[in-house]
């Protein structure tokens, strides 16, 4: 089973969880996705994934919690799961589940303003989001968990202003002196030692 997704399975993915989802007699869903997902369909970064982050959900322009996602949503991405052999949990809400989630520690400002939005049908509708929000979203998963968000966040090649909006936003998600020292330490690390002397 190849459960890695490139765009192309990414398209042909969502396109079939739109046709899950009217088989399902659902109404419209609106995912916002972060992560691997939203680096692919952006054209941010080349590679693949074996998941898609929600990160929120939207409903009349209005962004809430994804966790719980609703039932019709989560019966209709397992029934993809088994027509393309992907994981079980290929969407899930991890990022925003719990309190101690992107969502409900609160978002970078004018996030919602910076989506790119695409229309997979009549009952679903994907919001990715965009390149300063990445940059947000991998320095804290870099400090926090290292690994691939390292490279992705390098890759996306932010400017000293751009990491400092994106440092001064990640230390009111964790506002522990121990973690501005790994912050300053890990912006040392990686060549931005101006933006490090600025916290």
């Amino acid at each position: 089973m190849n459960n890695e997704i490139d765009k192309i399975k990414l398209d042909k993915a969502f396109e079939l969880l739109n046709f899950r989802l009217t088989e399902n007699k659902s109404d419209l869903v609106e995912i916002v996705v972060c992560g691997g997902s939203a680096l692919i369909y952006t054209g941010l970064i080349t590679r693949t994934t074996k998941d898609v982050d929600i990160v929120a959900l939207m409903k009349k322009g209005i962004l809430s919690s994804p966790d719980p996602l609703p039932d019709v949503l989560i019966k209709s991405f397992q029934e993809v799961a088994e027509d393309l052999g992907l994981d079980d949990n290929w969407i899930n809400n991890a990022v925003s589940r719990g309190e101690g989630g992107l969502f409900q520690l609160g978002l970078p400002d004018y996030f919602q303003q910076r989506l790119i939005s695409r229309d997979y049908g009549e009952k679903l509708k994907v919001h990715f989001i965009s390149r300063i929000d990445q940059i947000y979203f991998k320095l804290y998963a870099s400090v926090d968990r290292g690994g691939y968000h390292i490279n992705d966040l390098l890759k996306l090649e932010p400017n000293d202003d751009e990491l400092l909006a994106a440092s001064r936003w990640v230390i009111t998600h964790d506002v522990s002196l121990e973690f501005l020292n790994l912050l300053k330490n890990f912006l040392v690390m990686i060549g931005y030692e101006k933006v490090s002397g600025k916290l």
